[in-house]
């Protein structure tokens, strides 16, 4: 093989591979916008985390925000409703996982895993019912001191653990956490 035989090689494979970079940054600059306009919008973000002002909040009243589309209660608890939630049994409860996105998913349902606060006075959740996703009713409702759905007879208590009813979990509890002492942000 001569020596321009060999020069003529090493240009074509430099030509090949400029043309073949070249294509795959053209393309590359095409695909872009089309995958970018499957991003969530910046309204939607925003909704993805929401701070809330809970420095009315009264003790053995709940305050209900809407995020997600979806309630959201957040009750703070007497001490007789902490108490109420803290003596019964994890044997007694139907669904023995505390449901609590902020812990491992097999965390027990324990009271102390299902709130925010050490003391137990603060308590987050989902406010749709596990079985067909209503709403249930507040402010010490049904049978438990808790929450009661009155579409199908779901009972939760204090810690809104499900505890008789055709519902199959607690109530959730989503991603919370303590910006100051007056406000929770969700998300």
């Amino acid at each position: 093989m001569s020596h321009a035989e060999e020069h003529e090689g090493t240009r074509r494979d430099f030509l090949y591979y400029a043309t073949a970079s070249t294509g795959a940054v053209g393309i590359g600059a095409a695909v872009w916008p089309l995958v970018n306009q499957m991003n969530p919008s910046a309204d939607v973000q925003a909704l993805s985390s929401i701070r809330v002002d809970i420095s009315g909040v009264e003790t053995g009243t709940q305050l209900t925000v809407k995020w997600r589309g979806k309630p959201v209660f957040i009750r703070r608890r007497t001490q007789e409703d902490i108490d109420l939630a803290r003596s019964v049994p994890l044997a007694d409860l139907p669904d023995p996982l505390a449901r609590n996105q902020n812990l491992e998913p097999n965390a027990p349902a324990t009271d102390q895993d299902r709130t925010m606060d050490e003391a137990g006075e603060w308590l987050v959740m989902m406010g749709v019912c596990t079985h067909l996703g209503c709403v249930p009713l507040g402010n010490v409702a049904g049978d438990f001191g808790g929450w009661f759905c009155p579409c199908h007879g779901s009972h939760y208590d204090s810690a809104g653990r499900i505890r008789k009813g055709p519902a199959p979990e607690n109530l959730h509890i989503p991603q919370t956490e303590f910006v100051d002492d007056t406000t929770i942000k969700l998300g």
